[in-house]
This record gives structure tokens, sequence and C-alpha cells, in this order.
């Protein structure tokens, strides 16, 4: 059998650089053209593209996860996040092919109480979350072959994320004062990568039906409890480490409203595939020591 023929969009991403290398790796034709080719905002190219290419699947990573920059160029977010989502659902259904798409924990409010199930009501607080659901819905409504990946706190060794930022003002500051009530799921950009490819196959193989899956790692943490084990590793490599403070949301204003609770559920995934993620300290963990021996 011939390997799969995959366009991927937004490598330069954490999620879309993980999944090419990894998609690579397993033995897959893999395409993932700059943006000067594959113009998200250009529906005419994309369609172009897309018709001439014989692919077997789309795997659509590219977003603007710029949360707060998103409260002030709102436009820019829904292109990116709505539209282009949108037209490539259209072309999908045109080929006949799946598309894969990832999304967020963003599109909750936060007010639950427990883990966020796929079937629970979405309400996004940001623009940011707000322009991803916006994209879900236009690809569910599409009539495309699809499948919708929700997944949260992104970390990878490269780029910039949660886990970098940490290590950078421990270098450069003697205390660092981090949000301690804001709960969510760290996860690795690697494990992603292995989720969206499990999916790819089975939409391929046409053995699941469209619809939207939770993946995250195992368990769920603060920001406080993420930084805190970033600088104990850290510390332990011998870096210089801050003192790390407690802080509550009230104390850290930022433009963008953020949910208290984001942690997802992820029942779903391993039921419907058999693939039990890591636990987020063994992923971060794995993470942080490839980034740390650099």
């Amino acid at each position: 059998m011939n390997a799969l023929r995959l366009l991927i969009t937004g490598v330069s991403g954490q999620v879309g650089g993980a999944v090419a290398a990894l998609a690579v790796a397993q033995g897959y034709a893999v395409e993932a053209p700059p943006r000067q080719t594959f113009d998200l905002a250009d529906a005419r190219s994309m369609a172009a593209y897309l018709a001439a290419g014989g692919y077997d699947a789309i795997i659509n990573c590219a977003a603007f996860t710029a949360v707060d920059q998103a409260e002030a160029t709102p436009e820019e977010a829904y292109v990116c996040n709505a539209v282009a989502p949108e037209v490539l659902s259209r072309i999908a259904v045109g080929l006949d092919i799946p598309l894969i798409h990832v999304s967020t924990d963003y599109v909750f409010d936060g007010s639950k109480t427990g883990p966020y199930a796929e079937s629970d009501l979405t309400s996004p607080i940001n623009i940011y979350g707000a322009s991803k659901l916006a994209g879900e819905r236009a690809i569910a409504g599409s009539g495309c072959r699809y499948a919708i990946l929700r997944t949260a706190w992104v970390i990878s060794v490269e780029g910039r994320n949660f886990v970098n930022t940490m290590l950078r003002l421990g270098a450069e500051r003697d205390v660092v004062s981090v949000v301690d009530d804001q709960f969510g799921c760290p996860t690795s950009a690697d494990d992603i990568a292995a989720a969206l490819l499990v999916l790819t196959r089975a939409l391929t193989e046409r053995s699941v039906a469209s619809g939207i899956w939770h993946f995250v790692n195992g368990g769920e943490a603060t920001w406080f409890d993420l930084a805190a084990f970033v600088f104990a590793r850290a510390a332990a490599a011998g870096l210089q480490t801050p003192t790390l403070n407690r802080i509550a949301t009230a104390n850290y204003p930022t433009p963008a409203r953020r949910p208290a609770n984001s942690v997802l559920a992820i029942d779903n995934f391993t039921t419907n595939f058999g693939f039990t993620p890591r636990d987020w300290q063994t992923a971060i963990g794995a993470v942080l020591d490839q980034r740390l021996k650099g």
C-alpha cells in the first residue's frame, strides 16, 4: 500500500512542526507548504494547490494563537481560526478527503467543576476562543469528513510557550510571580502529534465517524504548579532559579480573560482509539530534558 499523502498546515508552530516530523518518521508522504505558496487567506489558491496535490488528508495546525493580541486584532484571529478552516472544509468536501483540525480548551468558559467533556456547552470568554469555536462550527457544518482535536497548554522544546518563558525569566529575575487559580492540562506537542496521526488513520480508513475529541496529557495543574515543576528541573540541572510566588488571576490582569478551569476529559479518545497519553509530568519532563541539554 502506498504511503498516505498528507498536507499539513502550520508547520512553523509547535504542533504543526511536531506532527510533520512524526508523520515523516512514520512513513507518510508529507507536504508542508510555506505561506508564500499556500496562503490561508486566499481561498482560490488553496483550492488550486490542494486539487493538484493528490492528497489523502489535510491536517490543519495553522492558528492565530496570540490570545491577548486577538483582543486587539479580532479580524486577524477570525481569518486564520474561522475563515480558513471553513474554506479547507469546503475543499475537503469537493476532494472527498478528511480534514483533521486542531482546536482549543478555550472554547469553554471555565465555570464547570471538573473536566470538560466534548458534549459540554461551549461558551468562550475571549476572542481567541470565540474564533476557534467559529472554526469548529464551520467544519462541522460543511459536510466534510472531519476530526476536531481540542487540546491545551501546548509545550515543546522550541517555540513560544510557558516552559520556555519560565526558563528565560528564571535566568533574568530573582523573583517570578505566577497565577495559581487557573487549572488546565500541560501537554506535549509530540503527544498531540501522535494523537493527530491516530485520527488521520481512522478518518482515511473510515473506521470512525466525524466528531470532536479531547486530547491532553494526564492530570491537571495550575500555571504555578507547572512553573514549580520547571524550576525544580532547572535547579537539578544546575541552572539559576528564582523565588516563585503564587498570585491570583485578579493580580495579573491581561487583555484577554482566561477560563479558571479548562481541564479536558480524555475518556472518549482513549476508549475510541486505545491510546492513553502520558501524565503531564512525564511528558513535560521529557521536553525539559531535551531543552535543558541545549
